[in-house]
């Protein structure tokens, strides 16, 4: 049985092929991706253990808890530990550690590198071990800083050479007077790193004679436990915590393989609807395979072959081939994980350089996953095929579907079916995350439903093609007829295209609503004409909105600052406002009172108001972080969305009582509206800074889509790899229908059909096929963006449902394109069968 299994597999070359390549496919993304994913991270972990060599024991701050009154901070790291951490007997050396956010700009004006990952920092002393100079020399005042080599690279910056940078606001012009190489993961990702001197950086930061972090080296022959013991014996227990060098290491290494899990996870999802939808046309295959081979097997019955060796005979040809396919992809799968690391520095994404990861958990993974989708998709047709009682299978009277497994088949589609829509539509009505669980388990259960359901289905819904396909006369006619001779096989086929355009419509659906939906918030919540903020969202200084304010043409400004407070026990953030402009610059819906807002008089969101039993009128008492008491009242409550919520006071009110008052975002209004001569005065009266954002709000919405289109991208990818396999199926498909109709074909030949119309009707054949898997995946698709919005809406007031019906029909288009391209072997080679061949045919 074991050399009939081997000589079934060479002897059906072409169709084994087309199985091997849907298998390959999936193997390929699920090793590439491990290969691309641990080569990467091995990379950056090796690059974040470089970056602690010069660190034996951190000394960070610790976080002093909100209690009663008091506002929770964090303690500060002075001079003074500084020099008792170095004083210890095992200490050879200690630096105090500053950093920020710095936006350095290019030659050409624009921002280097990714926003977030564009940092700055102290240089210590003149020779600093952490970054060594390259060129030039060390960091004397403000108006000098240093840049890493990359950085340089990148922009072609010198020595001697004047930069512009911002740190929380005003450009700054220093000079370049060195450049040093450094380990720093973020420069290596994409990143920039810019140094200055130590004083400068505590008052660029705002941490004037502290430090963010105390790196401490140990002596020669003293280990990194010793040291961590003697700082922990030397400094303050309840303000400083200490950490060796090897533990943040550690930690820095399950940081990065935890933001790389996301990736991973993301792209391991492609594969598995890769490796899914094979699986359709792996049992498609071998269902034909055993089709072929009837009599043979009946054969080896009769002569004393067992059902199980029989089935054993398949099972070995699937572990044959899903073996092959599996090496292959293993092949396929490195390659594409060394595209995927080229990609990414071509996409100004780099990575650090470090060697091609293959571990042999990828190897492991590839071999397991090709050979098991193979046999489990070949268990059953060899299941069939042993069940066949041999003398009817000599009599070429293959086992049909009995009415008994139909009836079952379709109980069990319809209970799935309806358990999955009921299970959706309670899930629609849970809201925001509590309903996330239920609805994915929903969908489950009604993609299974629907599957299991699809013999059932095809018949009304390609019946329903029948005006169409009149007009191409018999050629119609009998492609009608062939779709629905084997409801099965046809379901299965149309399931691959089914699963793709489910995913994508859904998320297209949700896109598109969720676009409208930000737009209307935007225009909605929003009256000013801009809204000015940092690149990395990180604060703005004060002076920002000062010039703002002083730009010819602007008649409103109010920033958004952030502070912490505690009411009731309990932190609460403020956000201080300009009193008497706020107004002018939104459009919030009032639900109590009225919008004033100056000296003791605030306005709250409902939710808030709700939290705390709140109405207009109502008073509170506030503790500020400087510790400070203060009555505010309540004068209205406005409805907030995700733009703008919050207890909102004048900033005349809050600003005594911070000690580092820094804006969120400020929000301007000029006499014109908006238009690109406004933007342009804004962003010259800020001094064309590369770190700040000047939004109108389209450009608000548009930045808060760009997540939506990025997953929406992604998805369409994955839908090209759908594409790729159901190709691949619909040929087997087509391939197996003109085997089985190779006598028929052969008379319609005889009695005149000709060569064209047996093209015709395989070609129009597949195009039904493929627009029936088309039409439920738009479909189902459809009712999940309408659920998923449902959800989404219980926490966003504007949400509105939005159908792309442009797009709904190319994805219908692109499944007719799908049925004409895998139609065109199959149609050539049932048109070129010999007539007298396919007559006497069995």
């Amino acid at each position: 049985m074991f050399r009939t299994a081997l000589r079934n597999v060479l002897a059906h070359k072409a169709r084994l092929l087309m199985t091997v390549l849907a298998v390959m496919l999936g193997v390929a993304f699920v090793s590439g991706t491990l290969v691309f994913t641990n080569t990467i991270s091995e990379a950056y972990q090796s690059k974040a253990a470089k970056g602690f060599d010069q660190v034996d024991v951190a000394v960070t701050p610790k976080f002093q808890d909100a209690e009663g009154d008091r506002v929770g901070k964090r303690h500060d790291l002075t001079d003074a530990l500084l020099d008792r951490s170095a004083q210890v007997p095992g200490a050879a050396s200690a630096i105090g550690v500053v950093q920020g956010f710095t936006a350095v700009a290019g030659k050409d004006g624009k921002l280097v590198g990714d926003g977030f990952g564009t940092r700055g920092a102290n240089y210590w002393g003149t020779k600093d071990p952490r970054y060594p100079l390259v060129d030039g020399r060390a960091p004397k005042g403000e108006g000098e800083i240093l840049i890493d080599a990359e950085t340089a690279r990148r922009t072609g910056y010198e020595v001697g050479d004047t930069v512009r940078l911002s740190v929380n606001g005003p450009v700054l012009t220093p000079e370049i007077t060195g450049v040093f190489t450094t380990d720093d993961g973020n420069v290596a990702a994409g990143g920039s790193l810019a140094l200055f001197d130590t004083a400068t950086a505590q008052a660029l930061f705002g941490k004037a004679g502290t430090y963010d972090e105390i790196d401490v080296k140990a002596k020669a022959g003293v280990t990194q436990a010793a040291l961590k013991a003697q700082l922990d014996k030397a400094l303050p227990k309840g303000s400083v915590e200490t950490t060796t060098g090897r533990r943040l290491a550690d930690d820095q290494a399950e940081v990065i393989a935890s933001s790389m899990s996301g990736l991973k996870q993301g792209l391991l999802v492609f594969a598995g609807i890769s490796l899914f939808v094979g699986t359709f046309i792996i049992a498609n295959t071998f269902t034909m395979l055993v089709a072929q081979r009837t009599r043979e097997l009946a054969l080896l019955r009769a002569v004393g072959a067992s059902r199980r060796q029989v089935t054993r005979s398949v099972l070995i040809e699937a572990v044959v081939v899903g073996t092959i396919a599996a090496v292959v992809g293993l092949v396929a799968g490195v390659g594409i994980g060394i595209g995927l690391r080229s990609l990414m520095g071509s996409l100004d994404a780099p990575v650090p350089d470090g060697p091609l990861v293959i571990t042999p958990g990828t190897v492991a993974a590839a071999l397991a996953v090709g050979i098991l989708v193979t046999v489990l998709a070949a268990w059953l047709p060899g299941r069939r095929a042993a069940k066949i009682p041999p003398v009817a299978a000599m009599s070429s009277l293959h086992a049909k579907a009995t009415t008994k497994s139909l009836v079952l088949r379709n109980t069990l589609g319809a209970l799935f079916s309806a358990a999955g829509v009921a299970v959706v539509l309670v899930a629609t009505t849970m809201g925001g995350t509590d309903g996330q669980a239920p609805m994915g388990f929903g969908a489950v259960l009604l993609i299974i439903g629907v599957f299991i359901l699809t013999p059932l289905l095809s018949r009304p819904l390609i019946a329903a093609a029948t005006p169409v396909l009149r007009v191409f006369g018999v050629s119609g006619k009998l492609a009608r007829q062939n779709s629905v001779r084997n409801p099965r096989r046809t379901a299965a086929t149309a399931s691959a295209l089914m699963i793709g355009l489910t995913l994508i419509t859904g998320m297209t659906v949700m896109a598109s609503s969720l676009q409208k939906s930000i737009d209307k918030m935007a225009s909605a919540a929003i009256e000013a004409d801009y809204v000015v903020s940092m690149a990395n969202y990180h604060p703005l200084s004060p002076d920002v909105a000062e010039k703002l304010r002083r730009v010819d043409g602007v008649t409103a400004t109010s920033p958004l600052r952030n502070a912490p407070s505690r009411i009731g026990g309990e932190t609460e953030y403020l956000t201080g406002v300009t009193g008497s402009a706020i107004g002018e610059l939104t459009e919030l819906e009032l639900v109590d009172g009225s919008f004033t807002v100056g000296g003791t008089d605030v306005v709250v969101d409902d939710v808030t108001a709700e939290d705390h039993g709140w109405k207009a009128g109502s008073g509170f008492t506030v503790a500020y972080e400087d510790g400070e008491k203060q009555r505010l009242t309540v004068t209205g409550v406005y409805q907030g969305n995700e733009m703008i919520r919050g207890i909102m006071l004048d900033t005349a009110t809050l600003a005594p009582h911070q000690t580092g008052p820094a804006d969120m975002q400020v929000m301007v209004k000029t006499a014109d509206g908006a238009s690109e001569a406004a933007k342009d005065r804004l962003e010259k009266a800020l001094g064309s800074n590369p770190a700040i954002k000047v939004q109108d709000k389209q450009d608000i919405s548009n930045e808060i889509a760009q997540s939506f289109t990025l997953v929406l991208n992604m998805l369409y990818g994955l839908l090209a790899m759908a594409v790729i396999v159901a190709v691949l199926g619909v040929i087997n498909t087509l391939a197996m229908s003109v085997f089985e109709r190779s006598q028929e074909i052969g008379m319609l030949r005889a009695i005149g059909l000709d060569r064209g119309s047996v093209k015709r009707m395989v070609r129009l054949e597949s195009l039904v096929i493929s627009l029936f898997g088309g039409v439920l995946g738009v479909g189902l698709g459809v009712f999940f963006g309408w659920a998923a919005g449902e959800l989404l809406g219980s926490r966003m007031a504007t949400y509105e449902l939005v159908l792309p019906w442009a797009r709904l029909a190319l994805f219908l288009l692109l499944a007719a394109t799908v049925g004409v391209l895998a139609a065109l072997w199959p149609a050539r080679r049932a048109a070129r069968l010999n007539t007298l061949a396919a007559i006497t045919s069995e």
